[in-house]
């Protein structure tokens, strides 16, 4: 799997899956790009991974806003010069709530930053991917592709399901340009995305299942770690994956095969 000079852009690399993958992709040899909206995060990211003997770069952005997404990518290529690996992580968990107890607001919120911003995110990226080809890994998660128990989570499910249609569409655009699209699909994995989670009134609607045994056959219950999740998308981001394009690959230690 070498990926040694390439250049990647991580989006939600200031911590979590992202942070894991961004680490992983340097010691790998790969110049990255750590963006997140916390401007603290992504440099601590940056600067850990510099000091270690990798190259990075810090930037700060909301994915939510096109120009910003715009000038964070020209600053990777002003920078290194070119873009050969996306890893378009970056999203909330936003608001769960039942239907009629979701505000607008909140489900445009959920919206403009994981869907919207995996848009722009693609958008500003692909004039340079495609010079020379490259590799394009969303995150996704099991809702919305083979969970739909999660009550409440309609936003965030909907935004999950549309980046696997995403992808599928820009596998097919961009193959010409020998440029893949593939998504990762997590499921229970040890990150900080549950901060950005406000659960209200879902407990009254939830269906009740009970796992005694836990439902992660894979690991006994035990969540999955960020690091599993960066040695996948290594996988995909390098060229031992050049066959492969316009493919989710779950990895939730078979958690979602129990319906």
């Amino acid at each position: 799997m070498n990926v040694k000079g390439k250049v990647a852009l991580v989006t939600g690399g200031g911590s979590g899956i992202g942070e894991a993958t961004a680490r992983l992709l340097a010691r790998e040899g790969v110049k990255v790009a750590v963006l997140d909206r916390t401007a603290e995060e992504a440099n601590e990211v940056a600067n850990a991974i510099n000091r270690d003997g990798g190259e990075a770069l810090a930037l700060t952005a909301d994915i939510s806003e096109p120009k910003a997404v715009e000038q964070a990518v020209q600053q990777v290529i002003d920078h290194w010069g070119k873009l050969d690996i996306l890893f378009a992580n970056a999203g909330i968990n936003g608001v769960w709530a039942p239907i009629e107890k979701l505000n607008v607001e909140e489900w445009q919120q959920t919206i403009n930053i994981n869907l919207n911003g995996t848009f722009y995110t693609i958008k500003s990226a692909a004039p340079y991917l495609k010079k020379h080809g490259g590799s394009v890994i969303i995150t996704s998660s099991v809702n919305g592709t083979r969970t739909f128990s999660n009550t409440g989570a309609t936003a965030y499910s909907c935004t999950k399901a549309a980046q696997v249609a995403m992808a599928k569409m820009l596998a097919l655009e961009l193959a010409k340009y020998r440029v893949r699209v593939n998504v990762i699909c997590p499921g229970a994995i040890e990150s900080n995305i549950e901060q950005s989670t406000e659960k209200r009134h879902v407990e009254e609607e939830k269906e009740p299942v009970e796992y005694p045994e836990g439902n992660i056959p894979l690991t006994d219950g035990q969540q999955g770690k960020a690091e599993d999740v960066a040695q996948l998308v290594l996988f995909l981001a390098s060229d031992a994956s050049k066959h492969i394009s316009g493919t989710e690959v779950w990895i939730d230690g078979a958690q979602t095969l129990l319906g």
